[in-house]
């Protein structure tokens, strides 16, 4: 049996962080949860929401031969602590870094642009550092989904935790479901051929 695999899309929990640049993580944990027909439930002492699913060749959700365990997670922690529940998730579950799929915002890509790639810094990214610290090694999947940066002099923060204009959100939405769908491919082909198909 192949092992088990982690997707952990970074976000901030509450209402008020819904919709803004810096969640995008989450919602495509959001959209790989509507394509398995699942939904995220509280992990007791694990400070996460997660799901259990499967995916095969078939699609997310669908019994098949070649169907692989993915838990599907969100943080009910800040950013800035988010290492402590993936590496409490990590830890029940048995999963190693190599099948740790992290899904980010990235200002230094542009809108629309997607990244992949294993190991690396954090970027200056809090939700990376924690996740850094906590697993004490950075060689683990990152799905980098481009919000661009600020115009003018805005401040980068500010610019994240903004919500996503209304007159954008069609674009955002599509980045959003292009990036489940390289989640998908890393799992049942692989990250180099996903990176050739994604990475611009």
């Amino acid at each position: 049996m192949s092992p088990s695999w982690l997707v952990i899309g970074l976000g901030n929990p509450g209402p008020r962080y819904d919709g803004t640049r810096h969640n995008v993580g989450a919602d495509v944990i959001a959209e790989l949860c509507r394509r398995a027909g699942e939904k995220l439930s509280p992990a007791r002492g694990q400070r996460a929401e997660l799901v259990r699913t499967r995916l095969s060749s078939a699609g997310l959700g669908v019994p098949a031969v070649d169907a692989q365990t993915v838990i599907l997670m969100r943080s009910r922690t800040y950013m800035n602590e988010s290492g402590i529940a993936v590496s409490k998730v990590a830890s029940f579950a048995g999963i190693t870094p190599d099948h740790l799929i992290v899904v980010h915002d990235e200002i230094d890509l542009d809108p629309g642009r997607l990244r992949l790639k294993k190991g690396g810094g954090d970027n200056g990214h809090n939700g990376l550092k924690s996740i850094r610290a906590h697993l004490r090694t950075g060689d683990f999947i990152r799905v980098r989904v481009g919000v661009g940066r600020p115009p003018g002099r805005q401040d980068p923060a500010d610019w994240v935790l903004a919500r996503v204009p209304a007159r954008q959100r069609a674009d955002m939405d599509a980045r959003v479901a292009l990036a489940a769908d390289a989640v998908e491919m890393i799992i049942t082909q692989g990250l180099a051929a996903t990176q050739n198909r994604f990475n611009s």
